[in-house]
């Protein structure tokens, strides 16, 4: 099996994780109230929570990046000389951004919804909509950068690829932070079971009640009938 290495240092894994949890998931006290059915936490822990959607797109989204950024060069080259300074630097500073955040968002979401990563699937979604979706509707939306219609295409689609993966990694993250915070109750409960289990055992071995500490000689509360003292009487 590769084993895959995320480029997100562990400071920033705790407080992705810490988002992802707190914005993503279910409510906590609705999901282990009374009426929660044991059957369906079993099945939502053995279950697969990677999104085939979301991995679709994801899979799309690689094949059609380097014909969008083959595009978005070409026709930023055909109109560069028509723009103002500060549209050109700003263009070029977009296509930049656009292009590094790209590969690095698409690495995230793969590594984050085949290897159920909520960090990294949360990153993913955190790029996608801070950084390609409000630059995508500037390139789409100014008039004055000269939008030729071969652009507004390609940057029509990468927008939808944008916004379907949204959609489909909010569901995602969604699914990984229920099925992670049912993991974390279930192991709770287990380790308490153990630590009450081991210590029922060290007190009857050590002569000890388990409730008070105090001395425990295997005798009952209340009287009982002595059977000798029957025999003894007949």
């Amino acid at each position: 099996m590769p084993v895959f290495y995320s480029p997100i240092p562990m400071n920033l894994r705790m407080g992705l994780a810490s988002l992802g949890g707190s914005v993503f998931s279910n409510n906590k006290t609705g999901d282990f109230n009374t009426d929660h059915n044991k059957e369906q936490d079993d099945k939502t822990v053995n279950e697969l929570v990677s999104h085939l959607p979301l991995q679709m797109l994801l899979y799309f989204n690689v094949i059609y990046f380097p014909c969008w950024w083959a595009s978005a060069v070409i026709m930023l080259d055909l109109k560069f000389y028509s723009l103002p300074v500060y549209y050109q630097a700003l263009l070029v500073t977009g296509i930049v951004l656009l292009s590094v955040c790209e590969i690095t968002r698409l690495y995230l979401g793969y590594i984050g919804n085949l290897k159920e990563k909520v960090p990294e699937l949360a990153g993913f979604w955190l790029v996608s909509f801070l950084f390609q979706f409000p630059i995508l509707l500037f390139f789409l939306t100014d008039e004055d950068i000269i939008i030729l219609p071969l652009e507004r295409a390609v940057y029509s689609i990468y927008l939808l690829f944008i916004i379907l993966e949204l959609l489909a990694a909010f569901f995602a993250l969604r699914a990984m932070t229920r099925k992670l915070t049912l993991l974390f109750h279930l192991r709770q409960f287990g380790e308490v079971e153990n630590l009450h289990h081991l210590n029922h055992h060290h007190f009857h071995s050590a002569g000890l009640s388990p409730a008070f500490g105090m001395p425990y000689y295997g005798r009952a509360v209340l009287p009982m009938p002595s059977h000798t003292n029957n025999v003894h009487c007949h």
